[in-house]
């Protein structure tokens, strides 16, 4: 019987983690996460996946420790010495970056060189996926690719462009497998409940359900290239298995804007967004980043990938899910058919 795969995740509690280690276990890896401490527990997105500790032969481990936390990263990459890594861990949000600027380049920033930096210490034959993202190009106008210049216009942007380029660095310097995914918005019923997408989502089962009236958004022009996680954390495996590290834009290749996916997500229990969303000016950043749209031609070449998952699919999938979770039957309040009437009108 061969060795199984070991891979190590930071973030492996979010969104994109947690759909990681199901595709890596569904590959027969060994999945070992890296999760901070706190006194409340957060790894619900990994329940259904997690292990007891006491379990014969289990594939999922975890292990406490934190992206600011040289001297943890290193022993844990000198003790799992893992094939792969998946640096998934970071203060995502765009808008909280510029609150908190400091500590989202530190974890963002500096967390990705210090795991860099364990791992060419340790085995620089572990390959090394860094988790980049759209914010990179920032007011750089769309489509944008590969060759697009960066223009951040985040805290969030700047600190993971230090990443990108720290991982660029240490494969030139090192001759390490260190790839980037540049990957472009991707959302799920798993999505946080701060960002816009799930927000809408969330606030329509509610109304569907009583519990609430109003949303409050900000940018409603906002354009932006969204898929679905699972298709995106597909093509991070596809990078980690090519023959030489990449950087890549993984995208869908189109764009909608804030205001279609209030359209569309209200318009799927019958309602008219326009009743139910306000704006609130504290959810406007300082500096916006108006359109993203990637161009994700080289990835789909080179690695046979594409999106599974359309925009109207992806929407439906987090309404689905959140008026599940307010106890409502989806086919009994949702509209039947595009254009149809709703079951339930409110």
């Amino acid at each position: 019987m061969s060795e199984r795969i070991r891979a190590l995740i930071t973030g492996i509690t979010g969104q994109d983690g947690s759909y990681l280690a199901e595709l890596l276990l569904d590959k027969g890896y060994e999945v070992h996460g890296l999760i901070r401490r706190s006194s409340s527990i957060n790894t619900h997105r990994i329940d259904h996946i997690y292990e007891d500790p006491h379990k014969p032969d289990r594939r999922l481990i975890l292990h406490y420790g934190d992206m600011s936390d040289a001297t943890r990263l290193a022993r844990l990459i000198n003790e799992v010495r893992p094939r792969e890594v998946y640096n998934l861990a970071a203060q995502s949000h765009v808008k909280v970056s510029f609150e908190a600027p400091e500590y989202t380049s530190d974890i963002d920033a500096l967390g990705a060189l210090r795991l860099l930096e364990a791992i060419s210490h340790c085995d620089q034959t572990i390959r090394f996926y860094q988790a980049s993202t759209s914010e990179l190009f920032g007011s750089a106008p769309p489509p944008q690719n590969e060759q697009t210049p960066f223009h951040p216009r985040s805290p969030y942007g700047v600190s993971k462009t230090f990443a990108y380029w720290i991982t660029v660095n240490y494969r030139e310097a090192y001759g390490m497998f260190a790839a980037n995914g540049i990957l472009f918005n991707h959302e799920s019923p798993r999505r946080g409940e701060t960002f816009v997408t799930r927000k809408i989502s969330q606030a329509v089962a509610r109304i569907a359900a009583g519990r609430q009236e109003t949303v409050y958004l900000g940018n409603l022009d906002a354009k932006r290239d969204w898929g679905y996680a699972p298709d995106y954390v597909r093509a991070m495996w596809m990078v980690m298995q090519l023959p030489e590290p990449v950087d890549l834009v993984v995208s869908t290749d189109e764009q909608h804007s804030v205001r279609e996916f209030a359209e569309v997500a209200f318009g799927l229990v019958g309602l008219d967004w326009k009743k139910h969303v306000r704006i609130d000016k504290a959810y406007l950043r300082p500096a916006e980043v108006d359109t993203l749209k990637g161009d994700s031609s080289k990835a789909r070449g080179l690695l046979q990938w594409s999106p599974s998952v359309s925009f109207p699919e992806l929407v439906r999938l987090m309404v689905e899910s959140d008026l599940k979770d307010e106890g409502l039957n989806p086919e009994e309040v949702m509209v039947r058919a595009p254009g149809g009437p709703a079951a339930v009108s409110r």
